[in-house]
């Protein structure tokens, strides 16, 4: 037996609806969609980390998700996870044609081109741009924001929808940065909650033209931000105090000592 039929035999066990595990009975499609992004999130956790022991066990973890999906569409006479699998390695049969048939690119410019051409035709043959024909269409509305961004103004960019420069991204933050400050002036919420969108936005084309993923960046600057207030913690219970002790002075001086610390270690 296979490691990936003892999983699947596993899963149809805690699916039984006599003998199978009730919290499992209970879930649906809907229900695991937070913990299948949960676990799609440790995993790009685990691998930015370069932690291969945890990578190794989120995987299993996402894995888990696809065969609990699979299961449930089993049991509706929907799908099974041989069809998931046959599903995925068709695709990549089909978009891959340089290293399954005959086909020649020439630069990667023009792989790519083919990939995107080819989602599209997928979606021409599964009827979803019959009632939205958009350049934008395919893309996923539940993504996380940033990455949307970042997807929907590179589709754009294929048609000419892009600067050809940095230079006018630059003038773009600073003109939305001007509207930001005007919107603030009047305390209007819903105002400056769209110029912060907007300035976000923008800030993704700006990270986009670096070839920089915005997502990613986010989340490093995420990960410096606790350690430097970890340091902080850390340093505050060495001289007995709590967080809510220290004037805002004394923070930002012992933020500032974080900042010099922690980056001479990294140069260790």
């Amino acid at each position: 037996m296979t490691n990936i039929q003892r999983l699947l035999d596993i899963m149809a066990r805690l699916r039984h609806p006599e003998t199978g595990c009730l919290w499992d009975l209970q879930q649906d499609f809907a229900s695991l969609v937070p913990y299948t992004l949960e676990e799609a999130y440790e995993v790009a956790d685990a691998a930015e980390r370069g932690d291969v022991e945890d990578l190794r066990e989120e995987l299993g973890d996402l894995l888990l998700q696809v065969v609990f999906h699979s299961r449930i569409a089993e049991e509706r006479g929907l799908f099974t996870f041989e069809d998931v699998a046959d599903a995925i390695s068709e695709k990549l049969i089909r978009r891959h044609p340089h290293v399954f048939g005959e086909t020649v690119f020439e630069t990667d410019a023009e792989r790519h081109e083919y990939w995107e051409s080819s989602k599209a035709a997928e979606r021409r043959e599964k009827g979803k741009t019959e009632k939205d024909d958009s350049a934008l269409s395919g893309i996923a509305p539940n993504l996380p924001a940033l990455v949307a961004a970042q997807k929907l103004q590179k589709r754009a960019a294929r048609y000419g929808f892009d600067w050809p420069e940095i230079g006018p991204v630059f003038d773009k933050i600073r003109e939305e940065l001007d509207e930001l400050q005007a919107a603030c002036s009047t305390s209007d919420q819903s105002h400056i909650r769209e110029e912060i969108g907007d300035l976000l936005f923008v800030v993704v084309n700006l990270a986009r033209h670096l070839e920089v993923d915005a997502e990613t960046a986010l989340r490093n600057g995420n990960r410096k931000f606790v350690r430097r207030f970890r340091y902080i913690e850390k340093q505050l219970a060495v001289q007995g105090k709590t967080l809510a002790e220290p004037t805002l002075a004394e923070l930002d001086a012992l933020w500032d000592e974080a900042k010099r610390n922690l980056d001479d270690l990294r140069k260790l």
